[in-house]
């Protein structure tokens, strides 16, 4: 049977700021996601027993825990279909990289499966949806860079700068849960009062906290900042830089890489996933 393959795009947070923690745990913030071209890639096949395999085998995550799973089976259940899915996983984004591996993952599978199952669910329907699976589920599900506030589920589309971005991946793994329960996590950061969102006055709130426990992330962001102001992504390990050039940010990954592991990539406010989406249906109603 024919395959649908999609891509599942990485993102930064150009800066995170923590406003407050919530009674039930949650934190607030304020956040700027943008998309980068570069990402996993995840391929669908329909079954019509209703099954929902994963045919990859992720190291470390059984079968039904991962997003990718369980992202499949909400939406079977919640849309009453009897269809299913075979789904394969070319896995390129690091776990525990703060560039929302995990996340895009599931909300490509919500996007691919309601295309395939042929469901009338809107993009908020399923945004809803993938607040359920994560935090981050909802801006890979609508697709713009984004103003986030609340957990990050309360988007509001913005256009920042595309420059390349040169992205260091520390050979380690953060804990998100490890990061937003440390007791000197700055959580008292002020909300912006000003839109659209000063680019100088930012920083990511969870970087000094990272930085102390995860050497190896304090050593990535010292090496890229010699050549360009270095900032991590959401949590952590990822850390990353603005060039405008590719062959600028190419350069100064050359020189890095006989200490830091990293890639180059195109920011963009438009994710991949959408743009291939949108290029699937004018050739269907064509």
């Amino acid at each position: 049977m024919q395959k649908l393959t999609l891509p599942a795009p990485a993102k930064l947070n150009l800066w995170l700021h923590i406003t407050g923690r919530r009674a039930d745990g949650y934190h607030e913030l304020e956040t700027v996601f943008q998309f980068l071209d570069h990402g996993d890639e995840l391929s669908f096949a329909l079954r019509d027993d209703g099954q929902i395999r994963l045919q990859t085998e992720i190291a470390g995550v059984p079968h039904d825990s991962n997003l990718i799973v369980r992202a499949a089976r909400q939406l079977q259940a919640q849309s009453g279909t009897t269809l299913g899915a075979d789904i394969w996983l070319d896995k390129v984004l690091p776990m525990g990289g703060g560039i929302g591996g995990g996340s895009s993952d599931a909300a490509t599978t919500l996007l691919a499966l309601a295309h395939l199952w042929q469901l009338d669910w809107s993009a908020d329907r399923l945004a809803t949806l993938g607040l359920t699976l994560g935090a981050d589920v909802p801006v890979f599900v609508r697709g713009h860079a984004a103003f986030a506030q609340g957990v990050g589920e309360q988007l509001t589309p913005v256009d920042p700068a595309e420059p390349w971005y040169l992205v260091l991946v520390p050979q380690v793994s953060v804990s998100t849960a490890e990061i937003f329960s440390h007791p000197e996590l700055t959580r008292d950061s002020l909300p912006l009062k000003m839109r659209p969102v000063p680019e100088g006055n930012s920083r990511n709130d969870c970087q000094p906290v990272v930085e102390q426990r995860y050497p190896e992330v304090r050593n990535a962001l010292n090496s890229l900042g010699k050549y360009t102001e270095a900032r991590m992504t959401g949590t952590g390990s990822c850390v990353f830089g603005a060039f405008p050039s590719k062959a600028e940010a190419d350069r100064v990954l050359a020189l890095l890489s006989e200490t830091q592991t990293g890639f180059v990539a195109k920011g963009s406010n438009i994710s991949m996933l959408h743009r291939k989406l949108q290029s699937l249906i004018k050739k269907s109603s064509s």
